[in-house]
């Protein structure tokens, strides 16, 4: 616990099993094979805004594909495209939901300061070979904003991550360091997205600190709301799938112009389900 109060991250060993890891990865396969492909939308941090995006606006309470931003060459697999699949696989899909609602993952929010914590979203992330862009630093709770702040994030490897296939990067100790500057909303008429400013920002992350966070297929990378991380593009021959959920305390107000809302499917206490 002192090491994640200190630098904002903490790698759980061996959080699931290879079964689990094995189980995820096959049921996404089946799931991919009932997605139509060619409805979906593009995903990208380092986009400013989305505009008229009903798809990604809506998805908080759906199943949807994402796809990266780069056009593949001729006779690519379209599929290697894909980005990510979410935001409620946790509640949606049988198998998602058993791996996601573990009495572990409720007992590690409780020990980090939740009350009553919640699974916000989820995401299967690929980062296809060749194919699986960079994402910008960032925080999560500037996209996940609760007030108090209380997002947290369960990045689950699927498959080895290492430097090589573009594993995450934390600056260490930036949870404490900065401050919260922006947070991501929707618009005023409700149709698109946007970042408003909540704290002038008078300096730059001194990202020269961020360190590798390398993780064997089965780990947990827990990372507090506000620490900045970022990955590379992967310009691998491996694949870097990992499965994050990200939790907020129910106990904080979740505002009404956060991007992601959950209009038909309410959210579920942790310890009412596990």
């Amino acid at each position: 616990m002192a090491s994640f109060e200190e630098n904002g991250f903490l790698l759980v060993e061996n959080y699931a099993s290879g079964e689990e890891v094995d189980e995820l990865r096959a049921q996404m396969e089946k799931l991919l094979a009932e997605i139509e492909l060619d409805h979906h939308s593009v995903f990208s941090t380092n986009v400013q805004t989305q505009t008229s995006d009903r798809y990604f606006l809506e998805s908080g309470d759906k199943i949807r594909c994402f796809f990266e931003s780069i056009d593949l060459k001729d006779g690519q697999d379209k599929s290697l495209k894909i980005n990510k699949v979410g935001h409620a696989l946790h509640d949606l899909n049988e198998v998602f939901e058993r791996f996601s609602y573990k009495q572990a993952l409720l007992d590690i929010a409780l020990q980090f300061g939740h009350e009553e914590p919640a699974i916000i979203q989820s995401q299967y992330i690929f980062k296809s070979p060749k194919v699986g862009g960079n994402v910008s630093p960032h925080t999560d709770s500037t996209f996940l904003y609760t007030e108090p702040l209380s997002c947290l994030g369960a990045w689950i490897a699927l498959e080895d991550v290492d430097e090589e296939n573009a594993c995450l990067w934390g600056l260490p100790g930036s949870h404490t360091e900065y401050p919260l500057y922006n947070r991501f909303k929707r618009n005023e008429s409700n149709d698109g997205t946007l970042f408003e400013d909540l704290v002038e920002r008078k300096d730059k992350w001194k990202l020269s600190g961020a360190v590798p966070l390398v993780a064997k297929k089965g780990d947990l990378i827990l990372l507090h709301g506000s620490n900045v991380h970022m990955s590379e593009a992967n310009q691998s021959e491996r694949s870097r799938n990992a499965y994050v959920l990200h939790l907020v305390d129910l106990a904080a107000e979740y505002p009404a112009d956060n991007w992601l809302q959950r209009e038909e499917l309410p959210l579920r206490k942790m310890r009412e389900v596990v």
